[in-house]
């Protein structure tokens, strides 16, 4: 498996998708840069840092956004050519004859290319936290590093899941084009769809919002309707490890904003929050798992000719 991962490793360094990546990390470098610090300052969050990922002060959209978004587009980058490639050229059968047993090149390609997501996260949050940290003159606090870990960690494993995806779209279509389009289709699916079909799924439930109780009962059904999305799932546990203060409730159904207000001053600490958010990181690792095991069964048990 060693010889598969470092193979696969250089070929995602060496090919054109490196100057994807590492357009990524010059997009980090350049939001550091045209974000507007003053104005962070003058708004007396203190959380600089967090706030660095979240903020739209000078820049068009938020660097969250843009991970949320166009982060899925390296995952299947990586992933969707990994094994019909391999089949169409007659590499895979050839790689096979050898001693290498099956799960060596499965394991080998997924960690490759996890490992490419990881350097990728790693460079783009460092490239930003240290422009930030340039501008800004201080070092972020203990708390901030916390929690801009945790941030790491959610991002690697909600790109890990698009490149689940396209591995499995890639052994279980032929064709890497093919493989390509199934993978960008789930992902605007997922990305879009499920928003619009958890509002209809909610309004077909409760179709009369008559009292505070049926308000509560329909938000709920649309949220856990729309947390079958990864992306959902992404946005709501990385919203609340960048916000430290809104971020203390997921899900406040019921209850008025004056009503929040003196409790929203206190900010929770780091340790809370990935308590709350760790249900969305058990859930999106079980996404993970049922798309590598599925994958994993269809490659060992097919049958592959010269």
């Amino acid at each position: 498996m060693r010889a598969i991962f470092w193979k696969e490793l250089g070929d995602h360094f060496g090919k054109k998708r490196f100057n994807l990546m590492l357009g990524l990390v010059l997009v980090g470098v350049l939001w550091a840069t045209f974000v507007d610090t003053e104005a962070m300052v003058r708004s007396g969050t203190g959380s600089f840092y967090l706030d660095l990922f979240t903020t739209t002060l000078g820049v068009p959209l938020s660097l969250l956004s843009f991970l949320s978004f166009f982060g899925p587009i390296i995952g299947i980058t990586l992933g969707f050519d990994s094994i019909n490639s391999e089949r169409t050229q007659g590499t895979l059968s050839r790689i096979l004859s050898q001693p290498v047993y099956r799960d060596a090149v499965y394991n080998g390609k997924f960690l490759a290319g996890l490992f490419t997501l990881i350097m990728v996260v790693l460079s783009l949050g460092i490239a930003a936290v240290g422009v930030a940290m340039f501008r800004f003159g201080l070092p972020p606090s203990s708390d901030e590093v916390l929690r801009l870990i945790g941030f790491g960690f959610v991002t690697i494993g909600y790109l890990a899941f698009w490149l689940a995806l396209s591995m499995t779209a890639s052994i279980f279509l032929r064709n890497a084009v093919a493989s390509a389009l199934v993978s960008i289709g789930i992902w605007i699916g997922i990305s879009f769809f499920i928003v619009f079909a958890s509002s209809a799924i909610a309004d077909r439930m409760v179709p009369d919002i008559e009292e505070i109780e049926d308000q509560a009962r329909h938000t709920n059904i649309q949220l856990w309707v729309g947390r079958v999305s990864p992306e959902r799932l992404y946005t709501e546990a990385t919203g609340t490890l960048l916000d430290p203060i809104g971020g203390r409730f997921l899900n406040p159904l019921g209850v008025a904003p004056e009503r929040l207000q003196g409790l929203l001053l206190s900010p929770v600490s780091a340790g809370q929050s990935l308590l709350l958010v760790w249900p969305h990181i058990i859930a999106l690792l079980g996404m993970i798992a049922t798309l590598l095991s599925v994958s994993y069964v269809r490659f060992m048990r097919e049958e592959i000719r010269s």
